[in-house]
């Protein structure tokens, strides 16, 4: 670092922050080249060197999105293709002679939505204790960033295949380069993201170019057999060109497509296919045998991801949100559930398909009407999750937990602890301003307790790779085949054995997705 500690000299050129005596943060830098023009749909690229001071003290564009009234992207933002900018924070008092462990957040969002400039992700109360730096990444979304084109591509007009992976793995090397100027130590990064971002961290423990840019992962809700093989990604890539207009005798015109018409052909997608196929998703990361060698799930049951420490959970009423948004990306309703069933035994034949009576066995205790969203919530999100768990144990530790704190609103409101509601408590952003309706009755002090405990462990995790030293908390020991052991994150966390017995006997040990 130079004498002014918020200017600090990057590989491309020197990028200048703010301090406010407890935090020092640079916003926007770009880590990749614009994609656009030649490079719309391109692997990423370093960006052009600069000899000026950047300013660094502004969020950069984020990705083309639609507008979404319960995700707020803060103030002042713009969207754009020109998106691959990431974002560093650190404590104050952090030198370039204490390297301290550094942390990379992916972002949810259902591969289509979020950003890094979520007041949400706001990493001030993870750093000010100067434990380690946090870095948050924005990558391609939607079409942009996982619409596959490389089977129509020629010598005149290449396509790249999962470009989002892509660009992750391009910031992933520039942290490696670049972050021991900002206080950080290179040798010691864990990668941590939540729903799609989750998905990423699962999917980037199998890729082989990703091998040594982490040592560590975390995954919070991560829909880990949300990943297709290339010919339903092709289907995708058809529907998406009649969609828009362009024959693929005229692909290389796709690059002159105005940015809104190819977001609007997105979000008619990404609506469209979980309705007519439910279970599956128009954009995610696809196994090209190439970047993306086989399916993660299969990856780690064969003891072949990266072998790095992982942290890794769900939340306990993961679809209420969904029902409560009326969204289609996971089938809630018994005829979606069935005809999702029906589509994997016709699409994969060699797979044991459980009986639906042997499935709702296992959720006898679950209300008439909450059995569909435990059984989205299980096929979604919890199955893949003790899957990977299992297949994981066996080359590296595995920390297993399942968030069941909810506010008494949240109670109130049938929603629970449902997807995403960990996230203020990780990043410890628990009130979002007077609107936020979260406490308004009551739960504020246990909450606050709730976050102190999860950031503690979360940091502890990326320190070391160990989530314990928690005062007045449960050991949270590994998960192995033998006792299974998960941590029950609540007003009072518990550790406990073997917590999904029952739900692994119902569902069996075949991984059930779509190829």
């Amino acid at each position: 670092m130079t004498s002014d500690r918020t200017v600090v000299e990057t590989s491309n050129g020197p990028v200048r922050g703010t301090d406010d005596g407890r935090t020092r943060v640079w916003k926007g830098i770009r880590y990749a080249a614009p994609p656009i023009g030649e490079l719309r749909w391109r692997a990423p690229v370093p960006p052009e060197s600069w000899t000026d001071v950047a300013d660094a003290t502004r969020f950069g564009p984020v990705a083309p999105q639609p507008d979404i009234p319960v995700i707020d992207l803060g103030p002042d933002v713009t969207k754009d293709e020109d998106c691959l900018t990431l974002n560093v924070s650190v404590a104050s008092s952090t030198g370039a002679d204490d390297p301290k462990p550094v942390m990379v957040w992916i972002h949810g969002g259902a591969y289509i939505l979020g950003s890094t400039t979520q007041p949400l992700y706001d990493a001030a109360a993870m750093v000010e204790r100067g434990d380690v730096v946090i870095v948050t990444v924005n990558y391609r979304l939607g079409a942009f960033g996982f619409l596959d084109l490389s089977a129509f591509g020629t010598d005149e007009h290449p396509f790249d295949s999962n470009l989002a992976l892509r660009d992750v793995i391009l910031a992933l090397q520039w942290v490696r380069y670049n972050i021991a100027a900002f206080g950080g130590d290179p040798e010691q990064v864990t990668v941590f993201g939540e729903s799609a971002g989750g998905g990423m961290v699962t999917t980037l423990m199998t890729v082989p170019s990703a091998a040594g840019l982490f040592h560590r992962a975390i995954a919070q809700s991560s829909p880990a057999t949300s990943v297709y093989d290339g010919a339903r990604a092709r289907r995708i890539a058809e529907m998406f060109l009649d969609d828009i207009g362009i024959a693929p005798a005229d692909i290389g015109h796709l690059r002159d497509v105005p940015t809104d018409a190819v977001a609007k052909a997105t979000f008619r997608l990404f609506d469209d296919i979980p309705t007519s196929a439910p279970g599956t998703l128009a954009f995610a990361p696809v196994v090209d045998r190439d970047l993306v060698p086989d399916y993660p799930l299969e990856v780690f049951r064969a003891g072949n991801a990266h072998p790095v420490p992982l942290l890794i959970g769900t939340n306990k009423d993961e679809a209420a949100l969904f029902k409560l948004m009326k969204s289609p990306l996971i089938p809630i309703t018994p005829d979606a559930i069935r005809a999702m069933f029906a589509q994997i035994a016709v699409e994969r034949p060699e797979l044991a398909i459980p009986h639906e009576a042997d499935i709702l066995a296992a959720y006898a205790g679950v209300r008439r009407k909450g059995k569909g969203m435990a059984v989205a919530r299980d096929i979604g999100f919890r199955m893949p999750t003790v899957w990977l768990a299992e297949g994981h144990s066996a080359i590296a530790p595995v920390f297993l937990y399942r968030f069941d704190w909810a506010t008494p609103l949240f109670r109130l409101l049938r929603v629970g602890a449902t997807h995403a509601t960990e996230l203020p408590y990780v990043f410890g952003n628990l009130v979002s301003g007077r609107k936020d309706i979260t406490f308004k009755l009551g739960g504020l002090t246990e909450g606050k307790a709730v976050s102190a405990r999860m950031q503690r462990r979360w940091l502890n995790f990326a320190v070391s790779g160990d989530p314990n030293g928690v005062p007045n908390a449960p050991i949270w020991r590994p998960y192995d085949s033998g006792d299974r052991a998960s941590l029950v994150i609540d007003r009072n966390d518990r550790a406990v054995r073997d917590l999904d017995h029952d739900l692994r006997l119902a569902w069996g040990d075949d991984v059930l997705s779509f190829p």
